[in-house]
């Protein structure tokens, strides 16, 4: 069946967005792509603010999760190595349960349960910038017993199933740097995978983020793990691509694999494979992934039917790359795009027990501190129509009924009952981390990085606080347990606790 394409109306779909990345600021590149090759490349902005050199489709800048589908299809050329179905317990002895127990295949399908490393580290009060390397940030990891949820029960992202798989491949003499580079190198593609933010990459750019009033270099101290490392420019980023969509060997099948559904321990699908998510526009079917690290953003959408796609990479932390490959594959098959829903009530709403909090603000609905577009679905609901962050959701009276991540969800409207002073004193993490409540206020850090977060109630126990770390702004859920116990709670990570002693 031959299906139309509108490869100029794509085009025009991508120039709305590149045409506003001016001559003085960061900027990016969108490519569409098939079978036969590089259809059309857009730029905008300038790689460096320093240099002000134009961006363009051979800039280097780091793909961040983009990576996940690629490092997964290094996991599957090694069966010999190791299994989807293998417990991360059997090449990592060290894990304690349950994080022993959960499957590699989980691991990677974000239905593992396992928290976010960095998303702990914020809650342990250390800064994005701040330096760790890989082996004490596997002994933190080996120290914890709880995960987010039951493995198998939900769909939530988290990029530390990568960190562990990579780690049994790498004490197997398997390195995911060696392997990206010579499969680029197979798809005429110049790909890199450092293992830290400064490690010298031949042409890479700064990336940047707006402070409000101007333009400011980003930086990491994460090491990044093969969750996010890979680097390379967006012309690279397509070759590799189209060589997944040739079904040629030695990657003959890969991606088919990669896109399979996932289930869940009761059997329902999940749209989150292994390192790619399923995209629905109108009646059709797209494979796809983001990217994100400070001053970065990529992405790209894959129609695997007619071997065509978009690439998007920038400089700018906000670079909406979802959004740019919906509108030019929807143009270019002329298909129908989501529509955004206020149906729900606006408010801030949480849950009759536990730390899950949500807020409406219009068609934006944030669950645990991440934001979804909320669109119009059947039957009085909407849907974020995310395969990663799944939820569908219709008001019931004053209440909020449905889905989040897969399992069901009742939010009532929060009760603001204050901050009660049984809260204040000193609270202490086995990490070693402290902070101090006192006069209704959250306090954090030391000397000149010393943050005072103020708390609001939600009701029954639950408070929140902002946390700003540079690029980052984060609203943290305080879920108070018992008298002298509490847990500190991000979307991707819920189980750093605290206690007060005295």
């Amino acid at each position: 069946m031959s299906i139309t394409t509108n490869w100029e109306a794509a085009q025009q779909a991508v120039r709305k967005f590149t045409g506003g990345w001016g001559a003085d600021q960061p900027g990016g590149a969108v490519i569409g792509f098939d079978a036969n090759g590089i259809r059309f490349a857009e730029v905008g902005g300038v790689e460096s603010l320093s240099t002000m050199a134009p961006f363009s489709a051979d800039t280097v800048v780091r793909y961040a999760s983009v990576t996940k589908h690629a490092f997964c299809a290094m996991v599957l050329t090694h069966p010999e190595a190791i299994s989807l179905d293998d417990t991360l317990g059997q090449h990592l002895p060290e894990l304690q349960e349950p994080f022993a127990s959960v499957t590699v295949g989980r691991a990677l399908d974000m239905s593992g349960g396992l928290p976010d490393t960095r998303e702990c580290l914020s809650l342990l009060g250390l800064s994005v910038y701040t330096e760790t390397k890989a082996g004490p940030l596997m002994e933190l990891l080996a120290r914890q017993t709880r995960l987010n949820y039951q493995a198998g029960t939900e769909v939530s992202y988290s990029n530390t199933g990568y960190r562990f798989v990579e780690t049994a491949l790498e004490r197997k003499g398997l390195f995911f740097r060696d392997f990206i580079r010579d499969a680029g190198a197979r798809a005429g593609a110049t790909l890199d995978a450092p293992d830290v933010w400064n490690d010298a990459v031949t042409g890479l750019v700064p990336g940047y983020w707006h402070d409000g009033e101007k333009w400011q270099l980003s930086a990491a101290g994460l090491h990044i793990s093969a969750s996010g490392s890979m680097t390379g420019s967006a012309t690279s980023l397509a070759n590799w691509l189209r060589l997944l969509l040739s079904n040629e060997a030695p990657f003959s099948g890969t991606l088919d694999r990669l896109s399979a559904p996932r289930a869940l321990s009761d059997g329902r699908e999940s749209g989150y494979g292994l390192g790619l998510r399923a995209t629905t526009l109108g009646d059709r079917q797209f494979t796809g992934h983001g990217g994100s690290h400070p001053g970065y953003k990529t992405y790209f959408l894959l129609d695997q039917e007619n071997r065509s796609g978009f690439v998007i990479v920038s400089n700018r932390e906000d670079t909406n790359g979802n959004k740019i490959a919906q509108e030019a594959m929807a143009a270019l098959f002329d298909l129908a795009l989501p529509v955004p829903s206020s149906a729900l009530t606006d408010g801030l709403y949480i849950t009759e027990t536990g730390p899950f909090w949500a807020e409406v603000k219009g068609s934006t609905i944030t669950w645990l501190d991440a934001d979804d577009t909320a669109y119009e679905d059947e039957d009085g609901y909407v849907s974020s129509f995310s395969a990663s962050s799944p939820l569908r959701l219709k008001m019931d009276g004053t209440a909020i009924l449905g889905q989040i991540g897969h399992p069901p969800r009742r939010l009532l409207p929060a009760v603001d009952t204050g901050v009660p002073a049984s809260l204040s004193g000193r609270w202490f993490s086995d990490e070693g981390a402290t902070f101090e409540i006192t006069d209704e206020t959250l306090v954090m850090g030391v000397g000149p990085v010393r943050h005072r977060m103020p708390l609001k109630a939600l009701g029954n126990g639950r408070f929140l606080f902002t946390l700003k770390d540079g690029p980052w702004t984060k609203r943290v859920c305080l879920h108070l347990l018992s008298e002298n116990r509490l847990e500190l709670v991000l979307s991707r990570a819920r189980m750093i606790e605290y206690s007060r002693t005295g």
